[in-house]
């Protein structure tokens, strides 16, 4: 952050009201407390009514105010719940940016708006699932992204051998609480989606490469060829649970005679396999034959240990 940013974030800082020691200001800010010395006796200066009192801090004279943010107290608490919905999907840095952001927003909010979006935040809660996954990791594809540079990493799959992966990566997905890197892969010649608690030893490597606009950024499940339709029934009692814990693959859910019917379109039946098992004897598959048969033989194998 550079001084003339600093400077007006600790207008905002102040605004919130009450005092505010030096040393709290010098934390939030990442800077000495010598260094906010200076920064007061230069927004005193400027002309900014400061008030400071030994061993309590620094506080705006009562009535200076900037000019106000014009949001409604309904806009400001969905910018602020939203900011609380994706801070945990974020590494430090991120998250840190985010914190600062919010209290920007809530400091320069009319007095009487601040105080109705504090107490509505206090009885509301948006709590996401989150799979944030390894920090570093996130870091470094977040990196690859922004400058263009190609990565490689080690790929565990359910159930299937480690593979060593070379890609252009294009996008970074936060979806249902799962992180995904969208990329192009150049050894198939088509774009990939990896789930990045599935990925090891990421590594930046020196090749760079250019954008093609026939390479989709997003989510492109018609390019993952997931041409396996999966059919299961539940009975009646399950409904809400299933409803409750969708799979990843789902494409349609339907009240039948009976029960609750669920689409899914997987690649592999792999993919689906474990979300069935952990139905018990509740899930009945309907299609394909091959997948009730490898349903039979993990039930056998189960049984033999």
């Amino acid at each position: 952050m550079n001084r003339t940013d600093r400077l007006f974030a600790l207008l905002l800082e102040l605004r919130g009201g009450g005092w505010t020691p030096a040393e709290d200001l010098a934390r939030t800010f990442g800077v000495s407390v010598r260094t906010v010395y200076r920064d007061m006796l230069a927004l005193g200066e400027a002309g900014v009514p400061l008030v400071s009192l030994p061993g309590k801090g620094y506080r705006l004279l009562e009535g200076y105010f900037l000019p106000p943010l014009h949001l409604t107290v309904e806009e400001a608490v969905m910018l602020t719940l939203g900011g609380d919905a994706v801070r945990g999907a974020f590494d430090a840095e991120y998250a840190q940016a985010l914190t600062s952001a919010l209290r920007k927003l809530e400091a320069a909010l009319p007095e009487g708006k601040r105080v109705e979006v504090v107490e509505l935040r206090r009885h509301l809660r948006v709590i996401p699932p989150n799979e944030s996954g390894d920090a570093e990791t996130l870091r470094r594809l977040r990196a690859a992204v922004l400058g263009r540079r190609a990565v490689a990493f080690a790929y565990h799959k359910p159930d299937a051998p480690v593979e060593t992966r070379e890609v252009y990566p294009l996008s970074l997905i936060h979806l249902n609480g799962v992180w995904l890197l969208g990329a192009f892969d150049p050894a198939r010649g088509a774009r990939r989606t990896f789930r990045l608690t599935r990925m090891a030893e990421v590594r930046l490597l020196p090749q760079t490469f250019e954008l093609d606009p026939r390479w989709r950024a997003g989510p492109a499940p018609e390019r993952e060829r997931r041409g396996v339709r999966v059919r299961l029934q539940f009975p009646d009692e399950l409904r809400r649970a299933v409803r409750e814990r969708p799979h990843f693959f789902q494409t349609a859910a339907q009240d039948v005679a009976g029960g609750f019917e669920v689409t899914l379109q997987v690649r592999d039946l792999r993919d689906v396999l474990a979300w069935v098992l952990s139905w018990g004897a509740g899930v009945q598959v309907l299609e394909p034959p091959e997948l009730r048969e490898q349903v039979r033989e993990e039930a056998r194998r189960m049984l033999l240990t």
